[in-house]
């Protein structure tokens, strides 16, 4: 049974939002469709640790992930989040393809960052 977040925490993320505008948390106002949904909640269980920034002012581990992300071929995407790489583990085990394909669907949705977000 999961416990209820407390009010503070709750208000807390509320405020903490605003502050993150570029980054995938929810998917009422994006207009994502149940796969994507599904993808982006993968996303930011497995993905987000490492391919976006935790905090303004901290380093990123893995490269920004976007629609453009290995060419924008699905395919290729698959693959590599499949099968991982010596920095970035495969998700074949812990994944099934249809979640890999969730995950890159949403990647599908996520706009190129700017050449100065780079």
């Amino acid at each position: 049974m999961r416990r209820p977040l407390k009010r503070g925490a709750v208000m807390l993320i509320f405020a903490l939002v605003p502050l993150f505008p570029g980054l995938p948390l929810g998917a009422s106002a994006q207009g994502l469709d149940d796969q994507q949904t599904l993808g982006m909640g993968l996303f930011n269980q497995h993905c987000r640790v490492c391919h976006t920034k935790p905090l303004l002012t901290s380093g990123q581990y893995g490269p920004v992930l976007s629609k453009n992300s290995l060419g924008g071929e699905d395919h290729a995407l698959h693959d590599f989040i499949s099968n991982g790489t010596p920095r970035m583990p495969g998700f074949k085990y812990s994944l099934v393809p249809a979640e890999i394909d969730a995950v890159v669907a949403f990647l599908k949705t996520v706009p190129a960052p700017s050449a100065s977000a780079q």
